[in-house]
């Protein structure tokens, strides 16, 4: 039997736009780390700094998540595994129990103050550096106080230079726009071609889009965190809290849109082509669109409101003659959620949004 290699999931392109998103984070950690290591031995006069760099740098980190909360939760858990060490060395000298001791109640403090795996380890190896190396010059402590100044500078910069959290939230709803989009492009295509391969392509994709709105939440969190205390954001809270109430709204929207796919799948296997079925679909593409630009116009939230109305006073099945026939009648009638949750993101509240729904 032969043996099948594991296939590789990699492109050129999606490492060079990997690459390309990081740098800002990568740029903020270099220079971040730089500042750290120049304070503790050019102002301070420590001879090896280490714990001040790599504070610095697994405090700020590649996750999305850059809220103040979450770098000082890193920075303090990582400068007490680094004390930690630092009291047990004295305490009970050096030797193999001696390390699997540290290390031990290293891990656990660690898995208490954080549920995140690479949390736990990365304090955890701290707490080694402190254990096997050679302690510095300048005294007990002075690896924990390198690593207070390692903390207070990825804090400072996380607050005075932040990594462009506003942009990357723009970013994270451009692609859950686009995958939303596109499932509706596909389901006008199916209900008019009836290619059923369309809408299974679609469903694959719509099925797999919650990362994406996992991914948007936590860099709007993230934003919203650092606009409070950030003089350089501040001015953007406005605008974040308005796009909080669009994520909300097309999570929901995205998740109505899973169920609306999976019933044109089945819906389509009669052979019967909709051309009004596609006309809604055209036109909740046409409005969900503009929804996508307000995230920088209200001009654009406004326009897609009123297109969302209108579409909505059509999601009768009366009003195409289909309402004795369950199968077809029960994609109006999903639909009519799908549309409450777009006019919500556009900016309506719920009860707003169902008295524009007709009576059936």
């Amino acid at each position: 039997m032969a043996i099948q290699t594991p296939k590789i999931n990699w492109t050129f392109r999606a490492s060079i736009q990997r690459v390309r998103e990081s740098l800002p984070p990568i740029l903020q950690i270099v220079i971040a780390a730089s500042v750290a290591f120049s304070v503790a031995y050019y102002l301070l006069g420590h001879q090896h700094p280490i714990f001040a760099v790599t504070v610095t740098i697994a405090s700020l980190g590649f996750t999305r998540d850059a809220r103040i909360r979450r770098v000082t939760e890193t920075a303090f858990g990582m400068t007490a595994g680094i004390a930690l060490s630092e009291v047990m060395l004295n305490t009970i000298g050096q030797g193999v129990w001696q390390m699997g001791l540290v290390l031990l109640i290293a891990l656990t403090t660690a898995r208490f103050l954080s549920g995140t795996a690479a949390f736990s380890l990365t304090v955890g190896i701290q707490a080694m550096l402190v254990y096997i190396m050679p302690a510095p010059d300048g005294g007990v402590f002075i690896r924990s106080f390198d690593a207070l100044i390692g903390g207070a500078v990825a804090l400072i910069f996380t607050a005075f230079i932040p990594r462009d959290p506003i942009g990357m939230a723009s970013r994270d709803a451009d692609k859950l726009f686009a995958v939303f989009l596109d499932a509706v492009d596909a389901l006008k295509i199916a209900v008019r071609s009836l290619d059923v391969k369309v809408v299974d392509a679609a469903l694959v994709r719509v099925r797999a889009s919650q990362p994406l709105v996992d991914n948007w939440r936590m860099s709007l969190d993230s934003a919203i965190s650092v606009s409070r205390i950030s003089p350089f954001l501040r001015r953007h809270r406005k605008e974040l809290s308005s796009q909080v109430r669009l994520m909300r709204g097309m999570d929901l929207a995205t998740r109505n849109l899973r169920v609306v796919v999976r019933r044109v799948d089945f819906l389509i296997r009669d052979g019967q082509s909709r051309p009004y079925l596609a006309d809604l679909f055209e036109q909740i593409a046409a409005a969900t669109a503009l929804l996508a630009k307000g995230l920088e116009s209200t001009d654009a939230l406004k326009d897609a409101r009123e297109q969302f109305v209108v579409i909505t006073h059509q999601l009768d099945p009366k009003k195409f003659g289909i309402a004795d026939d369950v199968r077809e009648a029960s994609v109006l009638l999903l639909l009519r959620p799908l549309l409450i949750d777009l006019l919500c993101a556009s900016g309506m509240t719920e009860e707003q949004a169902r008295n524009e729904l007709p009576e059936i």
